[in-house]
């Protein structure tokens, strides 16, 4: 996690995306825009940029990484896996297997740093269903 953090992958504005989300952490401050390129329902290519603490950055970087080549079926049932791994409501489901996005699942035990973790998460889930409206953790 600390080298995603330090060197996040994909941290750059995306040149032909045609969905994006703008999210909102008021708690800690973290500001990012996730872009994501879609084709036949398949998230071709996905980036972001902004601003935030280590594990917003973190986890909006393997994030990216994680959402390369899925359909969008199957970065919602990541966002559900991933959601029920770092807020421990649940397991993370068998069909969306977490991989290295696992390593988040200490967040669970800082509650306020679950809201860092699933920014862009939410902002995902915003830009799959084309919502314009900023997404916010609170």
């Amino acid at each position: 996690m600390v080298d995603h953090s330090r060197s996040p992958r994909n941290c750059r504005r995306l040149t032909g995306a045609n969905r994006s989300a703008e999210g909102f952490n008021p708690l800690c401050g973290d500001r990012l825009r996730l872009y994501l390129r879609v084709s036949d329902g398949v998230i071709e290519d996905a980036s972001f940029e902004g601003s935030g603490c280590a594990i917003s950055t973190a986890s909006a970087s393997l994030m990216t990484e994680a959402l390369k080549g899925k359909t969008e079926a199957q970065a919602q049932a990541l966002f559900s896996g991933f959601h029920a791994l770092v807020t421990g409501s649940g397991a993370a489901q068998a069909g969306a297997p977490l991989g290295k996005l696992a390593v988040l699942g200490g967040v669970r035990e800082f509650p306020a740093r679950v809201k860092c973790a699933t920014l862009a998460w939410h902002a995902m889930l915003a830009a799959l269903q084309g919502s314009a409206q900023p997404v916010s953790t609170e």
